[in-house]
């Protein structure tokens, strides 16, 4: 990931939740599904300041499945959410609840 991606990163997690974010590590995360890996990559960890109830927040970038564009996460450590992993789970499971919601 280059110094231009950590910078992107750190202007969603601001503008989106209001904070000032400073990055401080990042984690490696493979997450399957029924045997199949549904997404497999780098999540940076966040340290957040001016946020009411978090001070930390996860985010990375992903391609989206059939198009050119790259989706940003943010996502902030807050119960239930305590890792990477669980924010990736929990944005995996979002999606798949707004595409099934699409479908009906």
């Amino acid at each position: 990931m280059s110094r231009a991606d950590f910078i992107v990163l750190k202007r969603v997690v601001e503008q989106l939740h209001r904070c000032e974010a400073n990055y401080i590590s990042s984690e490696h995360v493979r997450e399957s599904f029924e045997g199949t890996v549904v997404w497999d990559g780098a999540v940076s960890l966040f340290g957040v300041s001016g946020h009411p109830e978090a001070t930390m927040c996860y985010a990375w970038s992903a391609q989206e499945p059939g198009s050119t564009t790259r989706s940003i996460y943010a996502v902030l450590r807050m119960a239930p959410i305590d890792s990477s992993r669980d924010a990736v789970r929990a944005s995996l499971a979002l999606k798949q609840t707004e595409s099934d919601q699409a479908v009906h």
